[in-house]
Order: C-alpha cells, then sequence, then structure tokens
C-alpha cells in the first residue's frame, strides 16, 4: 500500500516537473527571436526532400509540421518544445526502474545545460534526442523480450535516428560494440534490414545529387591546422554541457562503476566512446560542445543510477544541484527579457535584432532577389521574417558550400536585377548602409546578374607533390547542372565571368591564376558537360596548399566549384 501511494506520488512530481518544463519552453519558444541555424532549417522546409547538404530531412519535417499551425517563431519551435517533454518523461521511465527518487530526476535532468538548449531550439540535435532516448528505451525491452513487435519498432527508431542527423550511426555502433551477441540474433539481422530499407530514400537522394554530404566531411573541408586549444578547450566545454555546476560530478558518477549487465554495458560504451571520439576530432578541428548530445543521454541515465545504487543522502551535491538549476533558470530568463550585456555574448547575439534588421532590409529589396556572401545565417533570416524565399546565400570560396547551392534559388535570379549586401564595404557596389543593433550592412543594386556556384568543375588528381613555381596542367570536366543553357562568354555581357585557379592555406587565398580567353569559348546546353584544359604554376613558396577550381563573376568575389587537390610544395 505504502509503494502504490509512494509510486503516485512520485508520478504527480514527475507529472508537475513536465508539465513546468513544457510551459517554460513554450514561453521561450514564442517570445525569442530565431537562432540562424533554426531559420536555415525552415528554409529547409520550404524545399522538402530525402535530403540536405547538412543533414538528414527529420528536422524540415518537424518544422514544417508545427509551422502549419503557427507562423512565427513559436511554429517553428512546437514540435522540438514536445520532442524535449517526451524525451524528458522516456528518461524517468528508464530510470525509475532503478530506483531513481523523482528529487534527483529532475535536479540532474533539468540541470544539463544541453538539455535546456534543445527544449527551444530547432536544429537536428532535436529529433537526434528524442529518438535516442526512444531506442535505449526500446533497446531495453528487446534485451529482456526479443520479439518481433519490439524489433520491429526498434528498427523504425534507428531509421528515425538515421534521418535525424549522420551522429546516430554512433548510437548503432558503439551499441553493437558493447554487445556483439547482437549479430548472433535473427532478429537483429531483421531489424538491420527493415532500418535500411526505410533508410533508402535518402541514400537514393545522397546517390542523385553526388554525395554532397559525403563529399563535404570527406573531401571539401580544409582544416586550419591543429591548435591545442581546440583539445584543452573540449574537457572543459562538456562539464559545462553536463551542467555548469554539477556536469563534473555527473562524469564521475557515470564512469566510477564498470557495469553490472548488458544495457548498462551499452550506455556506458556510448557515453564514452562518443566523448572519445570527439576528442580525437578534437585533434584535426574544432569540435562544437553539443555534437556529443548522443552521449549525455546515456551519461544522465548512469549517473542517475550511480547515485541511487551509492544510497547517499549527498546534501552538498543537493544544494550544488539546485544552485546549478537556479544559474540556468535565471540565464534562460535573461534570455527573454534581452539585456545589453547579453546581446553582446557571441553564442547569444543570433538571437536578437534580426527581425527589425529583415524587415528594414526588405524595404530597400522590395520583390527583389537578395544577395549575400557572408555564410548562410543572414540569408536564410532574411527569407524567414520575410516569409520568402528569395534571399541567397553567395556561397564564397572562401567559406564552404551550403545548401543554398542545390536550392533553385539561383535558377530563378539569373540575368535579373538583384540587391547586392554585404558585411563589407566594397566601392563598386555600395549604395547604402543599414545599420542597427544587429550590427553594419552595405548595400547595392547589381543589374543582370549571372552566377555560376552551381556549376561542377571535376577533375580526377586528389594530391599531388609538385616543386615550387612547377607548371601544373589540369584536364577539367565542366558541367552544367542548370535547366537552362549556359554560356561564358564576355562579349556583350553586363558582368565578366573567369575561370580561376586558386591556392589557399585554409581560408586564406595564397594565389589566384586565370584562364585565358579560350574558356570564354564554351557554352553549355542543360545537363551538358565538356573538357577544359587548364595551365598553372605552383607557389614559389615551401608549404601545403588547398587547390580548387572557381568561376568568378563581378561583382563576386567567386564560388568554389570543384574539390580541393591537396598540394604539397616540396
Amino acid at each position: 500500500m505504502e509503494n502504490t501511494a509512494t509510486a503516485k506520488q512520485s508520478n504527480r512530481a514527475i507529472g508537475l516537473f513536465i508539465l513546468c518544463w513544457t510551459v517554460f519552453n513554450i514561453i521561450q519558444s514564442a517570445t525569442l527571436e530565431l537562432h540562424a541555424d533554426e531559420a536555415y532549417y525552415w528554409i529547409y522546409s520550404r524545399f522538402l526532400a530525402w535530403g540536405y547538404f547538412d543533414h538528414p530531412p527529420m528536422v524540415a519535417l518537424f518544422i514544417k509540421a508545427g509551422y502549419a499551425l503557427f507562423q512565427d517563431e513559436f511554429g517553428v519551435r512546437l514540435l522540438t518544445i514536445c520532442c524535449s517533454s517526451i524525451a524528458i518523461y522516456t528518461l524517468w521511465l528508464i530510470v525509475k526502474q532503478y530506483g531513481v527518487k523523482p528529487k534527483w530526476f529532475m535536479l540532474i535532468a533539468s540541470g544539463m545545460f544541453i538539455f535546456n538548449i534543445y527544449g527551444f531550439t530547432t536544429t537536428p540535435d532535436v529529433p537526434l534526442f528524442l529518438f535516442t532516448v526512444l531506442f535505449f528505451y526500446v533497446y531495453k525491452k528487446y534485451l529482456e523480450d526479443d520479439n518481433i513487435k519490439v524489433t520491429l519498432l526498434l528498427a523504425l527508431i534507428i531509421a528515425c535516428l538515421l534521418y535525424s542527423k549522420y551522429h546516430a550511426v554512433l548510437v548503432i555502433g558503439f551499441t553493437i560494440i558493447s554487445n556483439p551477441a547482437l549479430l548472433k540474433r535473427k532478429s537483429f539481422w531483421l531489424m538491420a534490414i527493415v532500418a535500411t530499407v526505410l533508410f533508402i530514400p535518402h541514400i537514393l537522394w545522397q546517390v542523385n545529387n553526388g554525395y554532397p554530404t559525403i563529399n563535404y566531411h570527406l573531401f571539401d573541408r580544409s582544416e586550419a591546422g591543429y591548435r591545442i586549444d581546440q583539445t584543452l578547450s573540449y574537457i572543459p566545454a562538456q562539464f559545462a554541457m553536463g551542467g555548469p555546476f554539477i556536469g563534473w560530478f555527473v562524469f564521475y558518477a557515470a564512469f566510477r562503476k564498470r557495469a553490472t549487465d548488458t544495457f548498462k554495458r551499452g550506455l556506458l560504451v556510448n557515453a564514452a566512446g562518443t566523448f572519445i571520439f570527439f576528442l580525437l576530432n578534437s585533434l584535426k578541428g574544432i569540435v562544437e560542445p553539443h555534437w556529443t548530445l548522443i552521449a549525455f543521454v546515456p551519461l544522465v541515465i548512469l549517473a542517475l543510477i550511480s547515485i541511487t545504487e551509492v544510497g547517499r543522502p549527498y546534501v552538498w551535491l543537493q544544494r550544488l544541484a539546485v544552485a546549478n538549476v537556479v544559474f540556468i533558470f535565471a540565464l534562460r530568463v535573461s534570455l527573454i527579457f534581452g539585456p545589453v550585456w547579453l546581446m553582446k555574448v557571441e553564442q547569444f547575439k543570433s538571437y536578437y535584432g534580426f527581425k527589425e534588421w529583415a524587415q528594414q532590409v526588405k524595404q530597400k529589396v522590395g520583390n527583389h532577389y537578395l544577395i549575400m556572401s557572408e555564410g548562410f545565417q543572414n540569408p536564410a533570416k532574411y527569407d524567414f521574417y520575410n516569409n520568402t524565399t528569395t534571399g541567397l546565400s553567395y556561397d564564397a570560396r572562401d567559406y564552404r558550400r551550403t545548401q543554398f547551392s542545390l536550392w533553385p534559388i539561383e535558377d530563378s535570379l539569373q540575368h535579373k536585377r538583384i540587391y547586392l549586401l554585404l558585411n563589407w564595404n566594397n566601392p563598386a557596389v555600395t549604395q547604402d548602409t543599414i545599420q542597427d543593433r544587429a550590427g553594419l550592412w552595405y548595400g547595392g543594386w547589381v543589374d543582370d546578374v549571372r552566377t555560376y556556384q552551381k556549376v561542377p568543375i571535376s577533375v580526377d588528381v586528389k594530391e599531388m607533390k609538385v616543386a615550387p613555381g612547377q607548371k601544373l596542367q589540369f584536364d577539367l570536366t565542366i558541367t552544367n547542372p542548370y535547366p537552362f543553357d549556359i554560356n561564358f562568354a564576355n562579349l556583350g555581357a553586363k558582368h565578366a565571368v573567369y575561370l580561376e585557379t586558386c591556392f589557399f592555406i585554409h581560408t586564406t587565398p595564397v594565389d589566384i591564376q586565370k584562364a585565358d580567353d579560350s574558356f570564354n569559348r564554351i557554352s553549355l546546353q542543360k545537363g551538358q558537360s565538356t573538357h577544359y584544359k587548364i595551365t598553372a604554376i605552383a607557389p614559389q613558396k615551401k608549404g601545403k596548399y588547398d587547390l580548387f577550381f572557381s568561376l568568378r563573376t563581378e561583382p563576386f568575389t567567386g564560388s568554389r566549384n570543384s574539390r580541393f587537390i591537396k598540394l604539397t610544395v616540396e
């Protein structure tokens, strides 16, 4: 009788906690401007597809569903709020089986800084969080009762994980590593087949679009070289994601004991494996703190089980956990009101001032197309706050390619009058300045614009070792991907186009060499390809360079149209 009463009391406490969590996320979502990434994913939802340059399509579906009901920031975040609450409650369903008290669950779960972020910010991490929690919940049932219903449900969840973010591969891989006996189960192979079949549409999308995501991550990324601060900052950043005051203890509690059963071993290997994987990644580039979100799910479960099994009152930890929650709550309330000091913090700048900025820019642009050349973030905000898709990110060669390079927006603005907005002063373009609390921009009109950022230039060479000043020859394949004919003639054109061989060190141009005028005689029908031989001279200074080919039309800085060739001058 006492157990039943205790269970009811626990359920009431958790129910009230989830309600408060949900209401607070609703308030936050409805009162805060979109982050730049959220605006970018909103455009995903305007061009639904089985895949995108950066991510699988689940986040687009989430936004599409919520925005159909509410055409504002709250609509973009509606399913995020729902998913966050469902994920937190499902976490409780897992840990309560180990006797975890509601008090500890509420203090630890609400004190996870990373869980708070994805309670109101819509990115691919939101569905990833939800389906990771559901994966472990159903995986535990699968270990206890291997039946067809659980098998098919787990297959569906795995497919949803993969459709959420590619990090899902780590969850699947580390789970198999923790329990190789899975490979002996017939149901495991049925699960693998079903999940693969469900994921085939995305695989086909990658194939049909030339594997853009794979090419970007494996071939088209230029690393700036190792910096020790990338590794040194990784560990404290993970502690902060786990709670500014209690993150260190959550890690300690989760890893202080060996796993005593298959499910706990799966949790342990997933948490440790993911943190180690991204620690190693810090040796070659920047690792964003939130990339380890999938590790915090098993980490929290293990920490709560550990606290329960030790059975200590942990008075000091309770006080520290309360202070941790108060700190996060105060920070989130500050986000709602937007004090000046918070708007100056780099991580929070994107939440403020861009609605007003987008409307100011719209007054200049009118119904014309807008092009910006500073990354995908601000063009996406312009599009969202004006409910349009006429804002284009020009993916300059010193940045990287984005989904804007695949969308049909660029197709629609060819040979039209557009408004070019830059975050630097180009005297050849600047006619206006736009300044508000979001920043300072320089704008001007460009007539009869033509751009070629979609045109792929391929070459068989991937790496080269050459002598200083050596003459280099390449056989390029240039393809017209547009649904209309194109040509590179400059005669009679308002803006000249050039094919350039670019030698970069990371994002810094070292040497730019133009092709001769024979390039300008090329014309291509839609879908047509042609070969073009180009000559370049290697840099005189020894070192490692990224060599690529770029099409530049005035007044733009040039797009990156080929993969990198890793060039070593010896």
